[in-house]
């Protein structure tokens, strides 16, 4: 069963310095959906703890598995629109509306 639309929870506005937490969901899709958030239209890395991360400075952790994308220490650099996509291989993946937060 292709995924439907998930629902995506980014709060528009956070404390900087705060831990922040963005969450994506769709319950019809089987077998289950992944998820991939997007910042400004551009796939955000999955942090694996090699060295590339940590040189790009990623200050998140995204969960593929259950979607939701935590920020430990939220900054100013991480203000922008992001939207999250749900794909299982089946049909088209869908994306949720793009939702601005500000830091």
């Amino acid at each position: 069963v292709p995924p439907t639309t998930p629902v995506c929870e980014v709060p528009s506005s956070a404390m900087t310095g705060t831990v922040v937490q963005l969450s994506c969901k769709e319950t019809e899709g089987s077998p289950p959906s992944e998820y991939q958030w997007y910042k400004n239209g551009v796939a955000l890395l999955e942090k694996t703890g090699t060295g590339s991360a940590r040189a790009a400075n990623i200050t998140y952790t995204m969960n593929k598995k259950s979607g939701t994308l935590l920020f430990n220490t939220v900054t100013k650099n991480d203000t922008g629109e992001y939207f999250c996509e749900a794909s299982n291989g089946i049909g088209l993946s869908q994306k949720c509306s793009v939702k601005q937060m500000q830091v």
